[in-house]
């Protein structure tokens, strides 16, 4: 498997530090809303490459953070007249609501940060033993002129980097990239925890090293999160992971390209902005998730409703195949599995990992599956072993993406199926009202019916 490194800007071999195993951390969400559609794409990438290695045979140890204590959160319940925690609680539970309905698998670990304190307040402890952080008046910065590699993941030089940034008017710092390791509290109503320097909180950029290190270790496989995060924030991570720990922090850095809405950058000032749960009102989150990995994860994407309503149509014509595939199921013999018909949907299979293992090509493996649907639709009179054999490769693949889990149909199927009983007794009977009736609620209801010679199929519009 061949994965793109941020770091050295080109594909390498992925080469885990344990053979069998994987180690991966991936930036999650700040908790002070719904999260909107630029941190969805993130989430759903490195959600499908976990379910990937898994499907793979690799044991993932998988951890995502919460960031649930910063000045949005502080702000957030200012504004609400409630507390840091009742907000982050709040929405890390809307978090995972919205998550699984995108088929995005739970971590291994999702820490939050105010539960790592300590390991946050040793390790800039460490950081200032060793000589690369500084305490002013309660706070703490990190010394970036002591790490002789700052600017190398976002490949830039510091003196390029000092020369874009406004020097602090408080003049605390003593480089201007120094960056915030721990933060006095402003005020006395301020949520805050004791500390070597006084009460305080966490800068944004240390939580992630101290969980990485406990939860996984000094050194990880994989690091993942949104292109805008490269710099400052994973920049800064490594900087002090590596000061801290003497070692290297991740070994592939992955980066996903921005979201676009109607090709222009999202953003609250434009209107543009929206959260998924705004976008699951007019579409199903499975659409969503089928339209994120419908492009190549480091390419940007343009969110509209042209492409998604594309992405909506070719998600039904995956489904409408398997409830083809069903329909003529007990309609055909048991004849055995024809060899060409297995060795074509083998043939789709490795077509669709060849896909994943270069650089998570999710565009290219979406690609094999219409072609398994397309000879599905094309493979005239198929045996019950074929139609079931090619029905369960066109599930195994889309389940590796994590798609095609929609259960609806299958808890309707009596309930649908006694109707159309009752529509075809109204139309023996000449009953059209009936028969009109029966199929204008079904409708209604998003099930669409379709009369053919083999009788009355029926699909749910997705």
């Amino acid at each position: 498997m061949k994965l793109y490194n941020t770091l050295t800007r080109q594909k390498e071999e992925f080469k885990p530090i344990t053979p069998g195993e994987v180690k991966m951390y991936s930036c999650g969400p700040t908790v002070y809303n719904y999260f909107h559609l630029g941190n969805a794409r993130p989430f759903i990438v490195f959600d499908c490459l976990r379910q990937f290695f898994e499907y793979r045979g690799y044991e993932v140890k998988f951890v995502q953070n919460f960031t649930d204590v910063d000045d949005k959160l502080i702000n957030k319940a200012r504004e609400e007249n409630s507390t840091v925690p009742e907000i982050a609680e709040k929405y890390i539970k809307e978090y995972f609501i919205d998550a699984e309905a995108l088929g995005i698998k739970k971590a291994t670990v999702h820490p939050k940060a105010t539960e790592n304190i300590d390991a946050i307040i040793e390790t800039v402890q460490t950081l200032i033993d060793k000589g690369h952080a500084y305490e002013v008046d309660g706070d703490v910065y990190f010394s970036v002129e002591s790490y002789k590699d700052y600017g190398k993941l976002s490949q830039q030089k510091l003196d390029d980097l000092e020369t874009g940034v406004r020097k602090e008017l408080d003049d605390k710092k003593h480089h201007p990239m120094d960056f915030a390791l721990w933060k006095k509290r402003k005020t006395e109503d301020e949520i805050g925890w004791e500390s070597p320097w006084g009460i305080g909180r966490p800068g944004w950029h240390i939580e992630c090293t101290a969980m990485v290190n406990r939860y996984l270790g000094h050194t990880i496989d994989i690091h993942s999160g949104g292109f805008d995060l490269i710099f400052p924030h994973h920049e800064n991570e490594i900087a002090q992971s590596v000061c801290a720990n003497d070692a290297p922090f991740a070994n592939y850095w992955m980066h996903n390209g921005f979201i676009n809405v109607n090709n222009e950058k999202m953003s609250k000032s434009l209107g543009n902005f929206f959260t998924v749960r705004d976008i699951a009102e007019k579409y199903d989150y499975e659409v969503i998730r089928f339209f994120m990995l419908s492009a190549h994860y480091r390419s940007p994407i343009n969110f509209c409703d042209e492409l998604m309503d594309a992405a909506k149509n070719g998600l039904d014509r995956i489904y409408n195949c398997i409830d083809n595939l069903e329909f003529i199921y007990d309609k055909a013999e048991s004849a055995g599995l024809n060899d060409e018909i297995k060795a074509y949907m083998d043939s789709m299979r490795d077509k669709f990992i060849a896909a994943m293992e270069d650089d998570l090509n999710t565009a290219d493996a979406i690609s094999s599956i219409f072609e398994a649907v397309r000879f599905a639709n094309s493979t005239e009179k198929p045996s019950q072993e074929d139609i079931e054999y090619m029905k369960n490769m066109i599930l195994e693949l889309g389940g590796v993406l994590g798609l095609l889990k929609n259960t609806k149909k299958q808890s309707l199927d009596e309930e649908i199926e006694a109707l159309i009983a009752q529509r075809t007794e109204a139309r023996k009977n000449k009953d059209w009202a009936l028969a009109d009736k029966i199929r204008d609620d079904l409708k209604a209801r998003g099930i669409v019916l379709e009369d053919t010679p083999d009788g009355v199929k029926w699909k749910i519009e997705k």
